[in-house]
């Protein structure tokens, strides 16, 4: 479903990305993870046409997308939803009009009592049917997720992209955005690509995790695979330790 090869990208002479490859096949949950700067939501924005490589290819559902016009780009676009990493929510708008105002951008939004359905049915389904007219100040950190996540799919995307879905909540709450990026997967039959510092999240919704490291993906494997792996970086970043024997829990 989407197929990223020898991508390179770079700012004022700095690389970031140094031919980063790899394969998501449809229906499957991959999770980035890497330390702060190695360029994981970069990647995603590549993936969504948001930022341009500088050399390499991306294709989504078999088509290569990094030299579209921007009509074009638009209509894979229709494919793909973002889950912005601080929610990216407007203020100014209730939930529902910031689940309807991601809805009505890429589609034509002529039918104004069939959006309001939409847009009811997409919350309800992240748990959120009873919020339509409050604005985000009123949400808590996960309510403002799971907001963000109903607009990502209330046009039905393939493709579900994540960046950092975790990122600034409970571990109460990080385990309620995991299951529900459990529950979208099987309801939705979405793809999906997540980028991580949350390894147990990780370990949770991952089919497979693949380690960026210096511009490359290091490792690339099963959960269970991730947790075994013989490779000291990638040790060091899931237990947390430099030095010493390294202990981690492991999958059943």
């Amino acid at each position: 479903m989407i197929q990223v090869t020898d991508l390179h990208k770079g700012f004022r002479d700095k690389p970031v990305h140094r031919g980063i490859s790899f394969e998501v096949k449809r229906g499957e949950i991959l999770t980035v993870i890497g330390g702060s700067g190695v360029g994981k939501s970069l990647l995603l924005k590549q993936i969504v046409g948001l930022v341009k490589p500088d050399r390499g290819s991306i294709r989504i559902d078999g088509k290569e997308i990094t030299h579209l016009d921007v009509d074009e780009l638009q209509e894979v676009q229709k494919m793909i939803g973002y889950v912005f990493q601080e929610s990216a929510l407007f203020d100014s708008l209730t939930v529902a009009d910031n689940v309807a105002f991601g809805l009505c951008n890429l589609l034509k939004c002529e039918d104004e009592s069939r959006v309001q359905t939409t847009v009811h049915e997409t919350l309800s389904l992240v748990g959120l049917g009873e919020i339509e007219r409050l604005k985000p100040a009123q949400l808590s950190g996960g309510m403002k997720k799971r907001v963000g996540i109903a607009r990502a799919i209330a046009f039905h995307p393939q493709i579900l992209l994540y960046d950092e879905p975790t990122t600034g909540l409970d571990p109460v709450m990080s385990d309620v955005i995991s299951d529900l990026i459990l529950k979208l997967k099987k309801e939705i039959k979405t793809t999906a690509i997540a980028v991580t510092h949350d390894m147990k999240s990780a370990y949770k919704i991952s089919d497979r995790i693949a380690m960026l490291y210096e511009g490359k993906i290091l490792e690339i494997g099963t959960p269970k695979q991730i947790q075994n792996s013989a490779d000291p970086v990638v040790r060091q970043f899931i237990s947390g330790w430099s030095r010493g024997p390294i202990t981690v829990p492991q999958l059943k």
